[in-house]
């Protein structure tokens, strides 16, 4: 797997769907369907050489491939399960193949990212496959050598592919990716309504952000906030989309989730910002950037950004407070003038956007929260 060459890639279409909602390559999925996801992440990852194998419905799917710059190969004998597209899909591979990445079409959100890392790791390792692993669970696509082609075309088929290449286990790799999508195929009503929501994203999802915080080595007390300002956010913003607001809980969440990731360094909001932005998600990245200090004027409408500050604000540690409360300590903390100023302008910022909740809602902070909302000296709720 050492050559010079770009990796080619095989998509395969060309089983019935027996379990899913509808034919799973031509199911909808966000502007486009399944398949054309599937190809377009290999191809924006700069996969040229893509081969899709078809069978079932052939000529619904060569219609739409038909717009697309691939090779296509017709699999007379798809009846005979997946493994029998793999062997049409290898024999059409041109013969300078140096790898191949193998990807059945249903499981269409790859990141482009996830395919570079694979073929960076190929060209690195010389290995003989090289999967892809989230959270400790292999996935798809895996990066094959073409020197295992002439094993996959004399294989009797028993096991599938799987139990194949089981036998060159001594030779493979793993890569560790932060893209829950390597996971997530379509066999299911459930499984399609899932990949919908997440192709519609910009923002990783609760799986993702835990691997990430791992990947960080961010401690366990800074997590564990995390997760408790999600679980104030998520509530909160859940609370104003049933006022009519339209905000998205699931970027919500994960911006609380991962707000603090770089806390402990110089300007962790920015430094957290730059960091998730490289990872591909600018929308979560920004409201990192003013989880910590946002700019909020009275009348201004509410947002995102304004739940995932306000939330970070009724939690200490991973306990809810009251704004008064957590900044009693804040201002107790600092000795200067001028950092106690600064202390006092983000309560005043958070008490606008508590009262623009407040306002929307028709009732106070503690009843939007929850009974689980602790008062100060044992007071009672007004």
């Amino acid at each position: 797997m050492r050559g010079t060459g770009s990796p080619a890639a095989l998509v395969l279409a060309g089983g019935r769907s027996s379990r899913a909602p509808g034919f799973k390559p031509l199911l909808p999925l966000g502007d486009s369907t399944v398949l054309e996801t599937a190809v377009g992440g290999l191809r924006r990852a700069g996969v040229g050489d893509i081969t899709v194998v078809v069978g079932h419905r052939a000529a619904d799917l060569l219609a739409v491939l038909a717009n697309l710059p691939v090779r296509t190969v017709v699999n007379e004998h798809y009846q005979q399960g997946m493994f029998s597209s793999v062997v049409a899909g290898v024999q059409a591979l041109p013969r300078e193949t140096d790898a191949f990445f193998l990807l059945p079409a249903d499981i269409p959100l790859v990141k482009s990212r996830t395919i570079r890392l694979l073929a960076r790791a190929g060209r690195k390792t010389g290995a003989d496959v090289v999967y892809p692993v989230f959270a400790g669970r292999r996935g798809h696509p895996p990066l094959i050598s073409a020197r295992l082609s002439p094993a996959i075309l004399a294989w009797d088929g028993a096991g599938g592919l799987r139990s194949l290449l089981e036998r060159y286990e001594v030779g493979a790799s793993e890569v560790a990716v932060l893209d829950e999508g390597i996971l997530l195929d379509i066999d299911t009503a459930a499984d399609y309504q899932f990949v919908g929501r997440y192709a519609d994203r910009r923002w990783p999802t609760g799986g993702e952000c835990r691997q990430i915080l791992a990947r960080l080595a961010v401690p366990d007390a800074v997590a564990s906030h995390g997760r408790a300002v999600a679980a104030v956010a998520r509530r909160l913003a859940a609370r104003l989309n049933g006022a009519g607001l339209s905000l998205d809980e699931d970027l919500v969440a994960a911006a609380a989730l991962l707000h603090d990731l770089a806390k402990g360094r110089p300007d962790h909001p920015a430094r957290g910002a730059k960091l998730i932005e490289r990872l591909g998600y600018p929308r979560v990245a920004a409201i990192i950037a003013v989880h910590h200090d946002i700019v909020f004027a009275a009348g201004q409408p509410l947002d995102e950004a304004a739940v995932v500050h306000l939330a970070d604000k009724l939690v200490r540690n991973d306990t809810i407070v009251p704004l008064e409360d957590r900044f009693a300590c804040s201002r107790e903390k600092f000795a200067d003038a001028a950092a106690r100023t600064a202390a006092e302008n983000r309560l005043a910022r958070a008490r606008l956007i508590a009262a623009a909740v407040e306002q929307t809602l028709e009732t106070g902070l503690a009843d939007i929260i929850g009974e689980a909302f602790p008062l100060p000296d044992g007071g009672e709720k007004t």
